[in-house]
């Protein structure tokens, strides 16, 4: 996937009137980021990533941490099987998102975008952004015309930025889930990829 070059990084600063420093910051943060898929060889990175987010952000998935903290490898790798892309940050694993396909043949053009999180200390930086972007350039040119998703709706920052992202609201689920004794609604969304 392209970089952002430090020219356009520059000129957004400018534009939404970022402090030089915070912007060679956010520059030095870009170079030192890489957005992979995943691939079997990577079930260490993969389960040092998940299972910090099912860990850190427990209202955001139907997994709990123990759902997964036990699985052999094999089960991590075979869980690869589906698109995994992963932020690294200095080699460090600190985002993920994946893409799990329909499998009907009259519903293959259709993909769910599941796992996703991104570190606290990582958010604010465009990383959720190229991860995003990621998955949406294998979609596209894997025959993926639609990504979907659910959302809890008590999740605001996610859902402005699943909004700026062109996705657009198309359903919800009452009680979509359980978290904590609490029903949680969960919001649908989708995106037509181009």
């Amino acid at each position: 996937m392209a970089e952002t070059p430090p020219r356009a990084n520059r000129a957004y600063c400018r534009a939404t009137a970022i402090s030089h420093r915070a912007c060679s910051e956010q520059e030095q943060a870009m170079h030192d980021t890489e957005i992979r898929q995943l691939n079997a060889d990577d079930v260490d990175a993969f389960r040092a990533i998940r299972l910090e987010a099912l860990r850190l952000e427990p209202a955001a998935y139907a997994s709990k941490p123990e759902d997964w903290a036990s699985l052999p490898d094999e089960e991590w790798r075979e869980r690869l099987q589906v698109p995994v892309f992963v932020a690294f940050s200095s080699g460090e694993p600190v985002g993920i998102m994946g893409l799990l396909r329909q499998q009907p043949s009259k519903m293959k053009h259709r993909s769910t975008l599941v796992m996703v999180y991104l570190r606290a200390s990582e958010r604010g930086k465009g990383l959720a952004r190229r991860l995003l972007d990621a998955v949406v350039d294998f979609a596209a040119r894997n025959g993926i015309s639609q990504i979907e998703l659910t959302v809890n709706s008590r999740n605001d920052r996610a859902i402005r930025f699943y909004e700026r992202s062109d996705f657009r609201r198309i359903g919800l689920i009452p009680a979509g889930m359980i978290h904590e004794g609490q029903e949680i609604d969960e919001i649908l969304m989708a995106r037509r990829v181009k």
